[in-house]
């Protein structure tokens, strides 16, 4: 009776095991402790558009949820208008950027296709610097300085699609709504601050627990 149940007991464990195996879209594989990834956003700020480099990973809690940190600046040109400028004589560009903690819950990860909600909470700021313009970049420590320097609280909750390519990289295509509270920079209220944001998003799996399946 006691090895019918110990067999019983192997045949679904093993059963639930298979059931559980991430699918991909391109190969079989096991599940990661962790992962880092990599996004760019595209927003408007102020009005004007903005490119934004994107940084977060952290841990994998039982393939539901990241627990980890993020960071993004935008990386274009975001003219400031004359107005607001803290130096009229030259122009200014606007600088972004956010850092703080990165939730994400995926759901059903084993799927080669699926959702996944995330919630961006942090610090950002803003300032103005003259940016190099291509015949400058020879005195680049010439134009470093910072001025305006504001500091808020950012939240931005957002959703993607995602899409197992292999076991170790999936990419997500997405979308996030950014709202900060408390800036006070020159001609950036939280109004121009807070938009929406549509990213593409690559993340790298790390830390097998488990090895590759036989083919």
């Amino acid at each position: 009776m006691k090895t019918r149940l110990i067999v019983a007991f192997l045949v679904i464990t093993t059963n639930l095991a298979v059931a559980q195996e991430i699918q991909t879209l391109f190969g079989r594989g096991g599940s990661a402790n962790g992962y880092a990834a990599i996004s760019n956003k595209f927003t408007t700020i102020n009005g004007h558009f903005a490119n934004m480099n994107e940084v977060y990973g952290g841990v994998f809690i039982n393939r539901r949820w990241l627990l980890g940190m993020g960071f993004a600046a935008s990386t274009n040109d975001i003219r400031v208008p004359h107005q607001y400028s803290v130096n009229p004589w030259q122009p200014m560009t606007y600088q972004y950027g956010q850092g703080g903690f990165m939730l994400e819950r995926v759901i059903h990860s084993n799927r080669s296709i699926h959702l996944v909600v995330n919630l961006f909470s942090g610090v950002g700021f803003t300032a103005q610097y003259h940016r190099p313009q291509w015949n400058e970049w020879d005195n680049f420590d010439d134009y470093t300085t910072t001025h305006d320097e504001n500091w808020f609280y950012v939240l931005e909750p957002g959703a993607q699609m995602e899409m197992n390519l292999l076991r170790w990289l999936r990419i997500s295509p997405g979308i996030s709504y950014r709202n900060t509270y408390g800036s006070n920079g020159l001609g950036l209220s939280d109004n121009s601050l807070s938009n929406w944001s549509y990213n593409f998003t690559v993340k790298n799996w790390w830390i097998w627990k488990t090895a590759a399946c036989k083919t």
